[in-house]
């Protein structure tokens, strides 16, 4: 999400930063580009120039014209206006209340609602440890009730059982009901959805919540769908008065106005994003976060994390015991493309680092991606374990036998192990330097020249 509008920006600053010292017209012109840019991203037009005149009132001043690097200090206001269009901090899912508590998911029809329901549902189980039941009240669209129970099978989650013939509200109460006979702390009630807004789409929400008083009301939104995302957003802000937005979808939307729109517009905080179709692909919206990859600026902190949820710190020390002794080899190599994988593969680990958008283009003539990566664990476990701890074995005969094994080719198989034997020779001189030098000349050397 926001490549396209990350791309303009980056365009608009590299240009001032040719600039010794900034006249008005210079940041006049700037903002030119930059309102450009934000419609071009699907931003609402009224958000785009409150954005923009908030920014010259700062930009124009005194302060940045007398500044040492004026061109750092505009892109430090787009930053924090961008961080205030945004939602300004991160606000999470509200569970206060006597259990159980209800969370009622509205939206229409094809928004991602049903999977969402589920991807809440473990991210609560899983983070928060709370018991969670899903019920889907959607009577309208054929299966829905049973999509959502295969989805609780595969998350490990409770589901409501069907009864046939049930309208809504009926099912919402029982939801309600069976929790509190389970102990559960949190249920989540899953409402039809439209091809568009109508009155016996809002009748029917706005009967659950008098039915059931829900601690929040999360609106599904599709960011492909772009400014009818926003529309949407506006009409069930007025008629369920909405408390929270989770925006689907955005790993497929390049421009992302419908983000900074929708919390400009509803004054609705989105809370969620979901980044994939995989029941665990969904995280917290940090506006900070969002503004600094909107920039250029990378997401080192959601890198962190995600590091800190999916590596495993004992075979990290046994990685780092054998690459001090010169014993890197094609079985860690394997380990550390499914760590790769883990975090979001080669796409999503770029997206978080800081300065990349300039190279993204080159990282895409080199072919360097995620069915790359997936090929080259096909190779590798493709060869016996001997052949994985010493390459030297890996002859004429034993490479077709590989490549007929993965599906590739041979010489698919020669390049692989030319990449492994540059970063065995970098791992083997790492193992040998002071902590200190390493962190002075940082991984460059990693990658393959």
């Amino acid at each position: 999400m926001f490549d396209t509008l990350s791309e303009r920006l980056g365009e608009v600053f590299d240009r001032l930063k040719r600039h010794g010292a900034l006249s008005e017209e210079d940041v006049n012109e700037a903002l030119r580009e930059v309102r450009v840019a934000l419609l071009e991203a699907d931003v609402a037009l009224p958000v785009v120039k409150q954005f923009i005149e908030q920014v010259r009132i700062k930009a124009v001043g005194a302060e940045v014209l007398k500044s040492v690097s004026p061109a750092q200090m505009v892109v430090k206001y787009v930053n924090d206006h961008l961080i205030e269009a945004l939602g300004a901090e991160s606000v999470e899912i509200n569970l206060s209340g006597p259990a159980p508590v209800a969370v009622l998911m509205v939206g229409l029809q094809g928004s991602g609602k049903t999977t969402t329901t589920a991807k809440i549902a473990l991210r609560i189980w899983e983070r928060e440890k709370k018991k969670v039941l899903m019920a889907s009240l959607d009577v309208q669209r054929p299966a829905a009730q049973e999509q959502l129970r295969v989805l609780g099978e595969q998350a490990n989650i409770l589901t409501l059982p069907i009864i046939d013939g049930q309208m809504p509200v009926d099912i919402a109460n029982r939801a309600m009901q069976s929790a509190k006979l389970q102990g559960v702390d949190v249920v989540l009630l899953d409402t039809a959805g439209r091809l568009h807004v109508d009155e016996a789409l809002m009748a029917e929400a706005s009967a659950v919540r008098d039915a059931v008083s829900p601690v929040e009301i999360l609106l599904v939104a599709d960011a492909l769908t772009g400014q009818d995302a926003v529309k949407v957003a506006e009409r069930f802000k007025a008629r369920l008065n909405v408390s929270g937005i989770v925006l689907t979808r955005i790993d497929g939307d390049a421009r992302g106005g419908a983000a900074l729109s929708m919390r400009a517009v509803t004054g609705c905080p989105i809370k969620l994003l979901g980044t994939g179709e995989k029941l665990d692909e969904i995280e917290v919206f940090h506006p900070e976060r969002i503004a600094s990859r909107i920039l250029g600026m990378g997401d080192v902190v959601s890198l962190v994390e995600k590091a800190a949820e999916t590596i495993d710190e004992e075979a990290s020390k046994k990685l780092e015991a054998k690459i001090r002794k010169g014993n890197f080899d094609l079985d860690d190599l394997v380990m550390q493309l499914r760590q790769m994988r883990r975090m979001g593969g080669m796409q999503g680990l770029l997206g978080l680092l800081p300065g990349v958008g300039k190279v993204k283009k080159q990282l895409e003539g080199s072919q360097i991606d995620d069915k790359m990566l997936s090929r080259q664990e096909a190779i590798i476990l493709s060869m016996t374990p001997a052949e994985r701890r010493n390459v030297k074995l890996l002859n004429g005969s034993r490479k077709r036998r590989v490549a007929t094994g993965s599906g590739t080719s041979v010489p698919e198989i020669n390049r692989l192990l030319k990449q492994f034997k540059q970063m065995a020779h970098v791992m083997k001189k790492m193992g040998r330097m002071n902590p200190k030098t390493l962190q002075r000349s940082g991984l460059a050397g990693l990658m393959p020249r």
